[in-house]
């Protein structure tokens, strides 16, 4: 049977669309006939699946492993848990892929799928390659054997191991996503104290949004660290692969601080350790890795291409300014928990709390995320055009992700989304007044090609 899967779910880390609307069980059903079919023309044959905490999940769960197993394959099902817990269940146990039912930090009546084969993410061309072979029908056929495993106290465990100390007074946002069950196993065992908001998994997020990139999601867990004093606190996304932090006076870190601090802490334990960060993050980061005599490697934003990255240079630690913070000893994945964990850790052994960090730390003048609304036919293309313009011009720029460009007030970032019809932008100087000559450049250049910033 043939199945046209809608082209607007085909992301490029992740398959991904609005329940009802652009996927249904029907795709769930289709996504799973055509993984397996790849896992098992690839040798393999077992798949691991977890799934979120959204309404929607356990319905397109049931039909992916209905698919999966009319393929062929041998489902391992373990059940609702954060994506990082299915990332180390595909990596310790005898499996051959793992698939994860998640809508990840967004709106939620969106849903979709995170895909892994052989240890590796699943991304960009290999996700039009499962679509094009369900267009084609193309499916291996069997009868798969379903079971269930726990894993849910392996992956606790895992958290905890190597973590010492007396521990610190830290405040746990979970946002009702599907992280919030481990943080309570994780929290009754972690040494110090600690306050839990929001644990209860509730796919319709009744207190605030789970993206702890929003400032506005952050306003609880600020209102407790102030309330109980406490020394800092975290909070996660949807899925729970992203970190969330704000500082004991309640001000928030941002990807490349936290990444900051733990890199601090990493290259005490291990000099010279590589550490990677994407595009978007401060030259502060960077200056401060080499400074302690880490490498430090500046590479593509997106999850997935920060992943293959981290295996390509055997890096120690990675991280983007959404806050995915991967660790090689975790074997590359993006665990937003075990960061919680890390940085605790990473603050411990500095002697001094996140907010003296923080207070130490040269203040920079920065913008959010900047977004511009294009037409996707030509989103590349604009890019491309302000490259040519800017070459022409004798200007310095890196071309890892887009074109980040230095000047004598700082740079300033401009990229095409890989998830949105945008083109993205960020900057950064020395001074509030440098920021603003920053801004005026990119405005600039994006006029010449006819693109304005959105409200």
């Amino acid at each position: 049977m043939t199945h046209d899967l809608n082209p607007s779910i085909l992301r490029e880390y992740d398959i991904r669309g609005i329940v009802g609307e652009t996927l249904d069980a029907s795709d769930a059903h289709a996504v799973g006939r055509a993984f397996a079919t790849i896992v098992r023309r690839a040798g393999g044959r077992r798949v691991v699946v977890g799934y979120d905490g959204r309404t929607s999940s356990p319905m397109l769960e049931a039909a992916l492993v209905d698919g999966l197993a009319a393929s062929g394959a041998d489902v391992v099902r373990i059940g609702i848990g954060p994506s990082p817990m299915l990332y180390f269940a595909e990596s310790t146990l005898e499996v051959d892929a793992g698939i994860q039912v998640t809508g990840s930090h967004n709106p939620r009546d969106h849903n979709g799928f995170k895909l892994v084969l052989q240890r590796a993410p699943f991304f960009g061309a290999d996700i039009q390659a499962l679509a094009a072979l369900a267009a084609a029908g193309d499916f291996t056929d069997g009868e798969g054997i379903v079971s269930d495993a726990d894993t849910g106290d392996a992956y606790v465990a895992r958290l905890l191991a190597g973590h010492d100390g007396p521990g610190l007074r830290i405040g746990w946002d979970a946002g009702n996503g599907a992280a919030g069950p481990v943080v309570e196993a994780l929290t009754k065992l972690l040494p110090g104290e600690h306050h839990l908001l929001f644990t209860d998994v509730d796919g319709d997020f009744p207190n605030h949004h789970p993206d702890p990139t929003e400032d506005e999601n952050l306003a609880d867990l600020q209102r407790l660290v102030a309330e109980r004093r406490l020394d800092f606190g975290v909070a996660f996304d949807g899925d729970g692969d992203r970190i969330g932090a704000v500082d004991g006076s309640g001000r928030v870190l941002r990807g490349d601080q936290i990444l900051s601090v733990l890199a601090e802490s990493l290259l005490v334990e291990r000099p010279g350790s590589t550490i990677i960060a994407d595009v978007k993050a401060s030259n502060g980061l960077f200056d401060r890795i080499e400074a302690l005599g880490g490498r430090a490697v500046m590479w593509k934003s997106g999850h997935s291409n920060i992943k293959l990255k981290l295996r390509e240079e055997n890096a120690a630690l990675a991280g983007e300014m959404s806050g995915h913070i991967f660790f090689g000893d975790l074997g590359g994945f993006d665990d937003g928990i075990y960061a919680a964990v890390r940085l605790i850790d990473a603050v411990q052994r500095s002697g001094r709390t996140l907010a003296e960090w923080r207070d130490a730390k040269p203040v920079r003048a920065s913008t959010p995320e900047l977004r511009f609304a294009v037409d996707p036919a030509r989103k590349d293309a604009v890019v491309d055009e302000v490259v040519a313009r800017l070459a022409a011009n004798g200007a310095t720029v890196d071309l890892t992700d887009g074109a980040r460009v230095t000047t004598a007030d700082g740079w300033w970032l401009l990229r095409a989304s890989n998830t949105q019809d945008m083109l993205t932008a960020r900057a950064e100087a020395d001074d509030p007044a440098a920021l603003d000559r920053l801004v005026a450049a990119i405005d600039a250049q994006l006029a010449q090609s006819g693109v304005t910033r959105a409200a």
